[in-house]
């Protein structure tokens, strides 16, 4: 599957990468993970810490399959309210997905003291604002459901908006504890010090087909076997090139990233902004004084069509951001790019054994919060081939009903 068209930002930001070997010969392990990106980052990563035997492979290089295209928007909140989730898993359930985000968050905020290669993990505040004046009282209910269960949330009318903002909107939801970061350092941060903790890696070793049998799984490379006792599968949406989960739907999803401005426009803290509607566009700085823009989602269709669009997409998120920051007229997209994005009817991301794979367990981070899900999967897996029981992983099974729920705005 080819996962990413146009022109991608960030492959120069991290000069000599590091690399890793092609699996040659037959080895055995404890765990097996395969994918290098995002979610077999943060679990390589994990097993390091718990010192299990551990080898991880990927196809391409490391970081360079989804990982090229991710945004880089870290975030507690989802783009399933918390009243939405509420409302359709009950409220303990609800109350529980936020709850594992914000935990999560808490800990990738923890990652830059601990790893050698900087992540760029920067905190940040977000404002969700309402992109019509219909939004309104959603954002009033998300709030008072935010604060009852503890999660920081202020309402901000119009005012309050344009005090902070160069733009006015009807009213928004301001938040703490979220950041930003370069997605390519953070996967070769985290894989660089699984590795000095131990965590074989093996770079353009592509697993070609599996042996499952009663004491673990048989993975046959081009070049060698790996004979592991549990396998996790981080693959991200090429997942569903293996298996089809029908509740999960691959889309098309765009973005561009500015030249450096001279100065940034008036922006509270450099926040994460998003909006109501669905699908949503969402804006970013970086610590060159650059933007980021993303959204204009659209049905997944053939490479050579996402191709195209990567142009004409790329031009109306240009538009959208000089809409909201009209002094931007006349900036130029230095980079602009399309990815296949995955999501789920329900909601929530997939994570955890399936009844087809015997002693395999699956991360698949879908939704607009990947990085947050594959830190909480990465915990809960890592505990679960330790011997400890985590229940959690119920909520994201990947047997649960496939049953779509409606995704208006913020459902109330």
């Amino acid at each position: 599957m080819k996962l990413v068209s146009g022109q991608l930002p960030w492959e120069n930001t991290i000069p000599n990468p590091p690399e890793y070997p092609v699996l040659e010969g037959d080895i055995t392990c404890d765990c097996l993970i395969v994918g290098g990106g995002m979610g077999g980052a943060m679990m390589s990563y994990r097993m390091s810490l718990s010192g299990a035997d551990t080898v991880l492979i990927e196809k391409r290089k490391v970081g360079t399959g989804s990982t090229h295209a991710n945004t880089g928007l870290l975030q507690i909140a989802n783009d399933k309210s918390l009243t939405s989730c509420m409302n359709t898993f009950g409220e303990e359930n609800g109350v529980l997905f936020y709850r594992l985000c914000q935990q999560a968050m808490k800990r990738i905020l923890e990652l830059p003291g601990k790893l050698d290669i900087d992540p760029q993990i920067i905190e940040r505040s977000s404002l969700l604002y309402a992109s019509v004046p219909e939004d309104v009282a959603m954002l009033k209910l998300e709030h008072e459901n935010l604060n009852k269960h503890g999660f920081h949330s202020e309402f901000w009318e119009e005012a309050d908006i344009r005090a902070h903002y160069a733009f006015s909107k009807p009213a928004a939801l301001y938040s703490k504890g979220d950041a930003e970061t370069n997605p390519l350092r953070t996967v070769h941060s985290l894989i660089h010090k699984a590795h000095a903790g131990g965590v074989r890696v093996y770079e353009h070793t592509e697993a070609l087909h599996y042996e499952y049998n009663e004491d673990g799984v048989i993975c046959h490379t081009a070049n060698g076997r790996i004979y592991a006792k549990n396998v996790v599968f981080a693959m991200g949406y090429e997942t569903q090139e293996m298996k089809k989960d029908r509740g999960a739907e691959l889309i098309n999803t765009y973005a561009i990233m500015t030249e450096p401005l001279p100065s940034l426009p008036k922006w509270h803290e450099q926040s994460l902004l998003w909006e109501t509607a669905r699908p949503y566009l969402y804006f970013r700085t970086t610590p060159e004084g650059r933007i980021i823009a993303g959204g204009k989602d659209e049905q997944l269709t053939s490479v050579e069509r996402r191709e195209v669009r990567v142009l004409s997409q790329g031009e109306r998120l240009m538009e959208e951001l000089t809409a909201l920051f009209p002094e931007l007229q006349g900036t130029k997209a230095e980079f602009s790019w399309g990815a296949v994005f995955g999501s789920t009817h329900d909601g929530l991301p997939y994570m955890g054994p399936h009844p087809e794979y015997p002693h395999c367990y699956f991360i698949e981070g879908y939704g607009g919060n990947g990085t947050c899900y594959s830190m909480i999967a990465a915990e809960l897996l890592a505990d679960t081939l330790a011997g400890k029981t985590r229940p959690e992983l119920e909520l994201f099974s990947l047997t649960r009903s496939a049953k779509p729920t409606p995704s208006p705005a913020i459902q109330p």
